[in-house]
């Protein structure tokens, strides 16, 4: 069993669902959480809140899924990734679990 976190842009909440469901995931939650980002090297003079960290409105989903279908995601998110023309892409974190209940 493998838990997968996966943080994505709002504007891809469809996409990542249908990621999970055509990769087998059984059932997932997911939230609205706030994305920061550290922009130092831009000029913090052209930033009209003169603060270099940049917020973003994202999701965190977290997945448990079987090893096979943890294969399948991260692959359907790399082929997503790949064709995107944004600056955003879904990210994911795969952890191994040593136990759970």
């Amino acid at each position: 069993m493998k838990l997968l976190l996966i943080t994505a842009i709002t504007e891809f909440e469809k996409d990542v669902k249908n990621i999970l469901v055509k990769s087998g995931a059984k059932s997932f939650t997911y939230h609205e959480v706030r994305g920061f980002k550290n922009e130092k090297d831009s000029n913090v003079l052209e930033n009209w809140f003169a603060s270099s960290y940049s917020e973003t409105e994202s999701l965190l989903f977290t997945v448990f899924v079987s090893a096979e279908n943890s294969v399948q995601i991260l692959e359907k998110v790399k082929e997503f990734n790949a064709k995107q023309e944004s600056l955003s892409n879904i990210h994911i974190a795969l952890v191994a679990l040593e136990e759970q209940f």
